[in-house]
């Protein structure tokens, strides 16, 4: 199947109703180096500072001890913010580590798995660029949420998907899974992605490399995201 063979629906306009859904919310993605306990203080400021959905601990290149370790130190920080503690990648650890949930790219397992390892209550969910078909497939397959991107140039995860906001309007169209909009999203730009349709916008640089600090990273989504 090729995304050319779903298009948007006719009455696209007519259905896609924002008021339908729950307002936008934050998605804060950690950034790619983190030094413990001192990123706990940054991570306990960020979600202090607004109203954030879910935490995703990305790490890439350092050993499963190194992954459990910052697991122990920030899965309690969420925890006492009622904040989703997802680990990117590795549903094993994921397990280990008593997380809320695990993100999964392409190459990172199938949903089915995760899931028979995680249980129904785990939310489980899957990078699909810029395709529609690998989102429907996500969502036949059992996951909470599919994400999107990068819809905008990043240094955080290179890629060279470029989806159209729209993708997000055709989404909600047709399923009631939430959809994740990712990749160089800061306040300037976050708009076009909120009123195309994204359920939760996903952050990294915006956050961590805010000039006044992680706390008015994430306050400056406040007007975007209406608090």
């Amino acid at each position: 199947m090729t995304d050319d063979l779903i298009p948007l629906p006719e009455d696209f306009a007519e259905r896609f109703d924002r008021e339908l859904r729950p307002a936008c919310q934050l998605y804060v993605v950690s950034p790619p180096r983190i030094e413990i306990p001192a990123f706990g203080e940054a991570l306990r400021t960020a979600l202090d500072a607004g109203p954030v959905a879910a935490f995703q601990l990305r790490l890439k290149d350092v050993g499963d001890d190194m992954i459990l370790r910052a697991c122990a130190a920030l899965l309690p920080i969420c925890q006492a913010a009622d904040v989703a503690f997802i680990l990117n990648d590795r549903a094993d650890l994921a397990k280990q580590a008593g997380a809320d949930g695990v993100h999964l790219g392409q190459g990172d397992g199938s949903i089915a798995e995760a899931r028979a390892l995680l249980g129904r209550e785990a939310q489980i969910g899957r990078t699909c660029h810029d395709s529609r078909h690998l989102a429907m497939e996500a969502g036949e397959d059992g996951a909470d949420y599919v994400a999107f991107g990068a819809f905008y140039d990043t240094t955080t995860k290179p890629s060279h998907y470029r989806p159209q906001p729209e993708i997000l309007g055709w989404w909600t169209t047709l399923s009631q899974l939430p959809c994740v909009a990712i990749g160089g999203i800061f306040p300037h730009n976050a708009a076009p992605l909120v009123d195309a349709g994204a359920d939760f916008i996903a952050v990294v640089r915006a956050v961590w490399d805010h000039e006044g600090g992680p706390g008015a990273g994430v306050a400056a989504f406040g007007e975007v995201l209406g608090w």
